[in-house]
């Protein structure tokens, strides 16, 4: 596959993001809606509370001045009666740090799920990028197992070999494990961006300078979202690793030449009482599997790519 944001000769893939904004989640739309062809977005409680995250999404696109629609989707997990967030790190609106009105847009429908299905049947080579817990996502496929075969594939933020939520589980798929599994068993081609790959990729105070240096509304905001973030990750690891997660999805589809990818069997646990969400990645003989894993990329590229997302909202 080809890069597709150089000269314009190649069309950029079309892509319909579902999220739960979250202060990366912010960096995913833009890019998304710089470098694939963006026919919507959908929103997923994860990061914070289903209203939160959609209202998020709708802020998001105001400001930049994108022209998609937004379609709220499920406010908990597909099996499990507790709902799981990140609030801890995402604040209780999922964009803690900065201040914004209320967004004059409002959400197109409330039922993600249909739009998903009805988007995967009407547009040739769609890519899902899903970079919150997979609950609409696992409906769709519920609804019509028959959609895997019909898409490109699904880029997924998510798991990895080690965790953030638990020791062994990473955030995403340990918020709906249930949803997990679903789609990991679909079928569908599925591109993976875990943990490995995206601690690769981070923030740090020059980068979150750089979009201060953009000199517009977007580039303030952006950079206001990040450096808290960046404190609050340290607060809570000790570590300056303010992983920029979902952007990579992103870029894993429009991008992927500057991805190392392995195919690889992944299952996701389901009952064990110190492992569920946490993703299996068969890693004893690579390019044996069905699951496209990114193990490394490109990360100074991919921090450009983000940068000039923003810079061009």
């Amino acid at each position: 596959m080809e890069s597709t944001h150089h000269t314009g000769a190649v069309s950029p893939p079309p892509v319909l993001l579902d999220c739960d904004p979250g202060h990366d989640d912010v960096m995913a739309i833009l890019t998304a809606a710089r470098h694939a062809d963006l026919v919507g977005i959908t929103t997923v409680a994860g990061n914070a509370a289903l209203v939160h995250t959609t209202r998020n999404a709708l802020i998001t696109v105001e400001l930049a001045g994108i022209d998609v629609p937004v379609h709220a989707g499920a406010d908990r997990p597909l099996v499990a009666d507790d709902v799981r967030d990140a609030t801890h790190v995402h604040g209780d609106t999922g964009l803690e740090g900065v201040v914004v009105a209320d967004p004059r847009r409002t959400v197109a429908s409330d039922d993600a799920v249909e739009f998903i299905l009805s988007t995967a049947r009407s547009t040739p080579g769609l890519w899902i990028v899903a970079v919150g817990p997979l609950t609409n996502i696992a409906c769709v496929l519920q609804r019509d197992p028959g959609v895997a075969r019909v898409i490109a594939g699904i880029s997924i933020m998510g798991g990895g070999t080690f965790g953030n939520a638990t020791p062994a589980a990473e955030f995403n798929i340990w918020a709906d494990p249930e949803a997990a599994d679903v789609v990991f068993r679909s079928g569908a081609r599925i591109r993976l961006c875990g943990l490995d790959l995206t601690h690769q990729v981070c923030a740090d105070g020059e980068f979150i300078a750089s979009l201060e240096g953009v000199g517009s509304p977007i580039g303030d905001f952006t950079a206001s979202l990040l450096d808290h973030y960046a404190q609050r990750i340290l607060e809570l690891t000790g570590e300056d690793l303010a992983a920029l997660h979902d952007p990579c999805a992103v870029l894993a589809v429009t991008h992927p030449e500057l991805f190392a990818f392995g195919t690889h069997s992944v299952r996701v646990e389901l009952d064990g009482r110190h492992t569920r969400g946490m993703t299996v990645i068969d890693n004893r003989i690579r390019n044996t599997g069905d699951v496209e894993v990114a193990w490394a990329a490109d990360a100074e590229q991919l921090l450009a790519l983000i940068h000039d997302a923003v810079a061009s909202a």
